[in-house]
């Protein structure tokens, strides 16, 4: 199957997030077909990650990687002269796409190369942590998400931020009477709007989005609850932004830091131009699969959007810059 009708196959297969079991089966059932020795990695209820290895090479020495899952809604692929349309097009079916060709023409060259593709990335990343307690012994993982065909230097962090105000109630005709958690909120998230971000000469600034505002009971009672949930994008290790957002809050709120995915950078190849994510991706969660490469075809820009597609013709170029980055570390 050429890497267009299996971007396409692979769009028209279901897989919003918790549902990849149908592309899943369609995956493992191709790349065995094509000489495969494949092994359905067990994730969570009939959820399973694909990993797949040539019939003679025990422990893949590079592993191309990414996710077989997308956010909603479905939507069918289609396409014209120059581009694929549909949901997972640029991320990530047409990237997987191109991951099986590239494999394909290093392992008939003798490269020691792999597949992995996971679930749950677009949530939660339930798949890649699964896999990261079943290392195969990799020393490099390739993985693909939507950078335009450029190599990326590194990939934001992130980290989630919940602050929450407490307060009294009371009539709001008698406002002495009681105390105002969301004015208490309005404060803290003043104090942290006024703070100064961490900046990385290498790679831009960190920057900090007010996601979620809720609080209050009614127009005419002071408010007793308010909550508000933050998202930094981090160009630095999280531990002292941390303790600047505590400090900046001080007694107004209590924080709370529900997720924190860590700044990466890493390996590139020369040659091929270079970026910076400033999105997450799963290489946090497969630590235990090799240095990393980030790269993919596709524009972030279009990707979980009604208009996302795929140029075939970076689609065909990333196969060739995939043969290329395999070729280099595998020197």
């Amino acid at each position: 199957m050429n890497p267009v009708a299996l971007t396409r196959h692979l769009i028209d297969i279901e897989s919003t997030t918790g549902h990849e079991g149908a592309a899943a089966d369609f995956l493992a059932h191709h790349l065995e077909e094509i000489g495969y020795v494949v092994e359905r990695m067990p994730v969570e209820g009939e959820r399973f990650n694909v990993f797949a290895r040539p019939a003679n090479i025990e422990q893949p020495a590079l592993v191309f990687s990414t996710h077989i899952d997308t956010v909603p809604p479905f939507l069918l692929s289609s396409e014209d002269a120059d581009n694929i349309y549909g949901r997972g097009s640029c991320d990530a079916k047409g990237i997987i796409a191109a991951q099986v060709a590239a494999c394909e023409q290093l392992r008939e060259s003798g490269k020691s190369v792999g597949l992995l593709f996971v679930v749950g990335e677009e949530r939660d990343s339930l798949g890649a942590a699964v896999a990261n307690k079943n290392p195969r012994g990799s020393k490099f993982l390739v993985n693909g998400e939507p950078t335009d065909n450029r190599i990326a230097l590194a990939s934001k962090g992130a980290l989630r931020t919940e602050v929450t105000a407490h307060g009294r109630m009371a009539h709001s005709a008698y406002p002495e009477l009681g105390e105002s958690a969301i004015d208490k909120l309005l404060d803290a998230l003043q104090a942290l709007r006024a703070m100064p971000l961490p900046h990385n000469p290498d790679i831009g600034s960190s920057t900090m989005n007010i996601g979620i505002i809720e609080g209050g009971r009614a127009t005419n009672v002071v408010p007793d609850f308010a909550k508000a949930q933050l998202l930094y994008r981090l160009v630095a290790p999280s531990a002292p932004l941390r303790e600047s957002i505590t400090a900046a809050v001080g007694s107004l709120a209590e924080v709370a830091f529900v997720l924190d995915i860590p700044y990466m950078r890493f390996v590139t190849v020369p040659g091929i131009p270079t970026m910076t994510a400033s999105f997450t991706t799963d290489i946090p969660q497969l630590s235990a699969w090799g240095k990393p490469v980030l790269l993919g075809p596709g524009s972030i820009l279009v990707a979980h959007t009604d208009r996302e597609f795929l140029s075939k013709a970076e689609l065909m170029q990333a196969i060739e810059l995939y043969v290329q980055i395999g070729n280099f570390l595998l020197t």
